[in-house]
């Protein structure tokens, strides 16, 4: 009997962790064209030391060119290839919320920076995220790969 409650109490562990990882930004996202409905790229958030940033793993625009340069980038970035550019940085937990925010994300199509705030939805299979210029905004829903 003991080991039957053990090997429960184990499972029900692993599923409450499992479900609370999902509700972070924290994982490979396809990030999706509004107008079009299709994927854009795929982007890997990671953590390190509280601070989550995005890097670009893959472009998924049909036709899209694996070794395509950010033109329109300023500074360091002009002319850098977009895969494994960094996207997202400086962002951090809300305290109390789901909520991350207090960073930048880059738009490489445009070459500007807005604030970002990312909010886990859907039970965390989805990815709301926010960027604004003074009350400016636009939000995309991007799309869990892992």
């Amino acid at each position: 009997m003991n080991k039957a409650v053990a090997a429960l109490f184990c499972v029900a562990t692993l599923a409450s962790a499992s479900a609370w990882a999902q509700m972070t930004p924290v994982g490979t996202w396809r990030s999706m064209d509004e107008k079009e409905n299709t994927p854009k790229a795929q982007v890997k958030i990671s953590e390190s030391g509280g601070v989550v940033t995005g890097k670009v793993e893959a472009l998924l625009r049909k036709g899209a060119d694996p070794n395509q340069l950010c033109t329109e980038c300023k500074d360091e970035l002009k002319d850098k290839p977009m895969v494994g550019m960094t996207l997202i940085s400086g962002v951090k937990k809300a305290e109390g919320k789901d909520v991350w925010e207090g960073g930048k994300i880059l738009d490489p199509e445009n070459g500007k920076t807005y604030t970002v705030r990312l909010t886990p939805v859907d039970d965390g299979k989805k990815l709301e995220v926010r960027g604004s210029i003074g009350p400016f905004w636009r939000t995309q829903t991007w799309i869990r790969v892992q």
